[in-house]
């Protein structure tokens, strides 16, 4: 005779099974643009210590290199097969991704960009990062206070990120030659400027062997630039070896964003004059936050009136302040960076 269940122990099933099914209710998927990059490393510590805490089963997928859009593609497409409630991507292509994230969208997937927002920004249904264009425009203004008068004669090199002009690389630029004082025309655009003290732009792909030769092309353009401005930290960090290859390392103001712990110590070994750090674990944090309250009771987030992005913050990190410029120190600025 097979032996009765009790009621204490069926009723404890039940509950066991319910928070198992409860627990797998809920799925989602990060796509970030690369593992390589630090920032995004942290994004996704971030997000799946999050996903862990508040019972979301996450999926993590990234491009081969900065700039992996057909990787993104793939990941969004399985993400959809898979049918998640929630997808957090940093686009690779701001603009190409966007008739695959109204498919995503209309299949009743809150869609989350992270860092960097689609081109239109409202093709997704909110964007958590960094106001691109005012960390840009913080280094910037340190820049032009940092030479004075001497800005006026300024000779600046550029690193971009690549040619596909995506709005994190336009809003840091764009932002940069604002807060230096430049006219930069159309907003969304590089390299339509006529500021003579522009001497050239160049790719990097946001890597570190990128920034080398990307400097190294600067420097053949014109070899007496006397400012830079990088993309994100890792092309801080190698057009600083194609500068100390040359010989220039003293004499060419660097800086860049991110805020990222090699960047921030490199603001304290005077290899960068200034950063703009930004907080992907934020970022990341409120799109799991998001994405579990629209499972929940599908509520999706909502703009103060006038923006068209949750703000997650950025901070000027410089050893040597500017009058009149909020910024904290490389000390400061190593108790809140990552990587």
């Amino acid at each position: 005779m097979k032996p009765i269940l009790s009621t204490v122990a069926f009723l404890g099933l039940c509950a066991a099974f319910a928070a198992s099914a409860g627990a797998a209710e809920i799925s989602a998927c990060l796509i970030t643009k690369t593992d390589s990059n630090p920032f995004f490393a942290k994004m996704r510590e971030g997000a799946v210590a999050r996903a862990k805490e508040v019972g979301i089963e996450l999926k993590t997928f990234a491009g081969k290199y900065d700039g992996d859009h057909e990787a993104q593609v793939a990941a969004i497409e399985t993400c959809m097969f898979e049918g998640v409630k929630g997808i957090l991507m940093s686009p690779n292509d701001s603009a190409a991704i966007v008739p695959l994230v109204e498919q995503a969208r209309n299949a009743g997937i809150l869609f989350i960009t992270l860092d960097s927002p689609l081109d239109p920004v409202d093709a997704a249904d909110a964007t958590f990062g960094t106001d691109n264009f005012k960390a840009g425009e913080l280094i910037g203004k340190w820049a032009a206070a940092q030479l004075g008068d001497k800005a006026a004669e300024a000779r600046i090199g550029f690193l971009d990120l690549n040619a596909s002009q995506v709005a994190v690389d336009y809003q840091r630029d764009q932002g940069f030659m604002s807060g230096f004082g430049i006219d930069v025309k159309d907003p969304r655009v590089i390299g339509d400027e006529d500021d003579s003290r522009i001497i050239g732009h160049a790719y990097t792909d946001g890597a570190e062997e990128g920034g080398r030769k990307a400097m190294e092309t600067i420097l053949q353009i014109n070899p007496d630039v006397n400012v830079v401005h990088t993309i994100n930290e890792p092309a801080a960090a190698g057009a600083y070896e194609a500068l100390v290859a040359a010989g220039r390392e003293k004499d060419v103001l660097l800086v860049s964003v991110d805020g990222g712990c090699p960047g921030v110590k490199n603001i304290a070994e005077g290899i960068i004059g200034a950063t703009a750090q930004q907080y992907p674990m934020r970022m990341a944090q409120m799109g799991i936050d998001a994405i579990k309250e629209y499972a929940e009771t599908g509520k999706k987030p909502e703009l103060e009136p006038g923006k068209d992005f949750f703000d997650t913050g950025t901070t000027l990190i410089t050893d040597k302040p500017v009058e009149g410029l909020e910024s904290i120190d490389s000390a400061e600025g190593a108790k809140l960076c990552w990587g």
